[in-house]
């Protein structure tokens, strides 16, 4: 079986809590691996068609969920993104965030917290 494709979308802020999630998927052990698509610089039309094209290339994304998300305008574009295409999203609340932090744009999205079960079985679920 392929390893899933999971795209990462979260708050540049949130950086070193995203290398940490990411982190987990370094283990040879886990069947799945993690996308994301930095924004290292002002984002234009080219990277929101090379992230769009790496969206579509996953099986899901999970969102990161921080009290910097409402204002992370490339995270909710990505969100946006997954949507559009159809892709299965969930978010997982990190650095003590909850529910009044989740964006307007994952409206009806679960969101849960930042464990190893809750995020294994949204990956398991990914047919």
């Amino acid at each position: 079986m392929a390893n899933k494709r999971i795209f990462v979308a979260f708050a540049i802020e949130d950086e070193a809590t995203k290398i940490l999630f990411t982190g987990q998927a370094k283990n040879k052990n886990v069947p799945y691996d993690f996308v994301d698509m930095s924004v290292k610089q002002p984002w234009d039309e080219k990277w929101k068609t090379n992230c769009r094209t790496r969206i579509k290339g996953c099986d899901g994304l999970i969102a990161l969920i921080s009290k910097n998300t409402k204002n992370a305008s490339g995270e909710l574009w990505e969100i946006d993104c997954a949507k559009d295409e159809n892709i299965p999203m969930m978010g997982i609340y990190i650095d003590g965030a909850s529910l009044s932090d989740k964006p307007a744009n994952m409206n009806g999205i679960p969101c849960k917290e930042w464990n190893r079960e809750n995020v294994s079985s949204f990956i398991e679920s990914l047919g």
